[in-house]
């Protein structure tokens, strides 16, 4: 259990930054949605962010797991793979973000939202800086160096939500004379009110800027140059991370890029394409807790597991995490479903109609933690291109599943595309890894918890408690009730410090 809880107790360290920070930025859900109140003025900004996922896996191109794997192993080299990986994302991301820009024009009228080329500008800037600072990420993060690795990422998520307000409340409200009326003439002098969702953008580029006065320390010693056999060595490596990225950005994506081309228009009453396409994306935000626990793991076990690669411990130690990851998640998963009518008032009503998505996105999300976590075995094997292989079939199946399940069930289509797209992948990377790299996962458990837990969730749909006052408790009761059988059914391997906090709060005798 020593090394769970040193485990746990890294993924908190990353949490704090993920988790706290990320859950700062969905607060900008709510301002977003209770300000742009028409659904088709956020529209542009779902698909466009939708493309900057796809172009941030091109902007890194497998470089920063690739600078993991080599400058974990050879410590003494560290500085010979930091100096190349970061000089070839520089240089790439310049001649990328350059295209970008050159071709705003071209790119908003493609997409079909004429007058935005401003957007893209700035988003192009973005993905360049996030590239650019993604080796010194790295570098805090095989350095142990946590807390510099959080402190720069909420500051960098503070700024972001700071100027969100700034732009769409401050200045918007001293441009109409609410208050602060002396700043009037200052303020007018560089707010632009026709601007409007595009501070959202502006907003995200000046918080990124900040990470390259933040990361100065990260780069230090770092000397541009080009060594070709280094760079070959970490292409090697990287492209195969590289193509499975592409891939999983399309299993991600993919719902955001098609369902406004593919709704039959008039399927729902009163909306059109892109004011449906707002309203999903806006419910899909919804599901980010899952995504929060996911990705702070996965800061935390990367270098964790890699470290392990050769310990003969390892395949049972990644069945042990596995079992508990997934019992986190399905605790999440009930939690958020269970009060999703309450969780959804953080959202503009002209929003809310999208929320009979969120569990089983949110589902969807929880297996695909699952796969990432069980896919560490092609990682520390080196065979990586069976990571490429799955993620590819899941990438077809979610394009073919979104093109004939959105023109027959809408948004949901795009839900279920995405959960089964996940089951496929996670079979394959099971039946494949007991061939390549056994691990004696224990399944029965995890995959019971699941099932209850969906049954719960859906049985309590059933209940409809319109006051919310009731509901709450209720639904409170119901999450005990569901957290106290997990409790019983594994209160043999809980650890003893644990145990005895559970007593304290009575769920162990």
């Amino acid at each position: 259990m020593s090394v769970l809880k040193k485990l746990a107790g890294e993924t908190a360290l990353y949490g704090v930054s993920t988790i706290l920070g990320r859950t700062l930025n969905w607060a900008l859900v709510p301002l977003h949605t209770y300000i742009f109140v028409h659904p088709e003025q956020l529209a542009s900004n779902i698909e466009l962010y939708s493309w900057v996922a796809l172009l941030n896996v091109f902007y890194t191109y497998g470089m920063e797991t690739a600078f993991f794997r080599f400058a974990s192993r050879q410590s003494g080299d560290k500085m010979t793979y930091f100096n190349q990986a970061t000089t070839a994302l520089i240089v790439s991301s310049l001649c990328f973000s350059s295209m970008l820009i050159l071709f705003s024009s071209q790119i908003v009228g493609w997409l079909d939202y004429k007058g935005e080329e401003m957007n893209v500008v700035w988003l192009a800037l973005v993905i360049a800086i996030d590239a650019i600072v993604s080796i010194p990420f790295a570098r805090l993060r095989i350095e142990k160096k946590a807390k510099k690795f959080v402190t720069v990422k909420i500051i960098n998520i503070a700024a972001n939500v700071g100027l969100n307000l700034f732009f769409l409340v401050l200045c918007r409200d001293i441009h109409q004379s609410n208050y602060l009326t002396f700043l009037k003439p200052l303020i007018d002098s560089f707010y632009n009110p026709e601007l409007g969702p595009g501070y959202i953008f502006l907003a995200n580029f000046l918080a990124n800027a900040l990470f390259l006065v933040l990361l100065r320390d990260g780069f230090r010693g770092y000397r541009f140059g080009w060594d070709f056999v280094i760079f070959k060595e970490l292409w090697k490596y990287g492209y195969p991370i590289f193509i499975m990225g592409l891939a999983g950005v399309v299993n991600l994506m993919t719902d955001r890029w098609f369902l406004r081309h593919l709704l039959p228009e008039g399927f729902y009453a009163g909306l059109s394409s892109k004011q449906v396409l707002s309203i999903y994306g806006n419910c899909y935000k919804l599901s980010i807790f899952m995504a929060l626990a996911i990705q702070a793991f996965k800061f935390a076990a990367d270098p964790f597991f890699f470290s392990k690669a050769e310990d003969k411990n390892a395949p049972a130690l990644l069945a042990l995490v596995n079992k508990w990851f997934i019992i986190v998640c399905v605790l999440i998963w009930v939690g958020i479903c269970l009060n999703l009518e309450t969780i959804a008032l953080l959202i503009g009503k002209n929003y809310r109609s999208g929320t009979d998505a969120v569990p089983l996105l949110m589902l969807a999300n929880l297996v695909l933690g699952v796969y990432y976590n069980v896919a560490f075995w092609f990682k520390l094997s080196d065979k990586t291109y069976f990571g490429t292989l799955i993620t590819g079939i899941g990438a077809v199946v979610t394009v073919v599943l979104n093109l004939v399940l959105i023109p027959q069930i809408g948004y949901m289509g795009c839900a279920w595309a995405f959960l089964i797209s996940s089951l496929v992948m996670l079979t394959l990377c099971v039946w494949l890894g007991n061939t390549h790299y056994p691990v004696a996962y224990r399944w029965a458990a995890p995959v019971g918890y699941i099932l209850g837990g969906g049954l719960l969730i859906y049985g309590a749909s059933q209940v409809k408690i319109s006051n919310q006052w009731l509901a709450f408790p209720y639904h409170f009761l119901l999450y005990l009730l569901f957290l106290l059988i997990i409790v019983v059914v594994e209160r043999d391997a809980i650890p003893l410090e644990m145990k005895k906090k559970m007593k304290i709060v009575g769920l162990l005798k």
